[in-house]
C-alpha cells in the first residue's frame, strides 16, 4: 500500500470491514444505494455476489474512490 492509499485507510475505512455491503457503502460515498448497484452493475466498481446480495471488497472501493477522487459521489449511474 503506498502512502496515499495508507493515509486514505486511515481516515476513511478504518471502521470499516474488509468487505461491505451495499447500504455501508452507500454511507461511505454518500449516495443511494441504487447509485452503488448502478456503479456495480456498470463494472465501475467490484461487487461480489453473496447469495441474494453484494458484497463490496475494501480494496476496490479504495481504488475506485482514488480514481475518482472526490467527485466519486457525482459519478452518474
Amino acid at each position: 500500500m503506498d502512502n496515499n492509499t495508507h493515509d486514505l485507510y486511515d481516515i476513511v475505512f478504518k471502521d470499516y470491514p474488509d468487505v461491505m455491503d451495499v447500504k455501508q457503502v452507500s454511507k461511505l460515498l454518500g449516495v443511494s444505494t441504487k447509485t452503488v448497484y448502478g456503479l456495480i452493475r456498470k463494472g465501475s466498481l467490484l461487487g461480489v455476489k453473496v447469495g441474494r446480495e453484494f458484497r463490496v471488497p475494501k480494496m476496490p472501493l479504495m481504488k475506485y474512490m482514488k480514481i475518482f477522487g472526490s467527485s466519486a459521489a457525482a459519478q452518474p449511474t
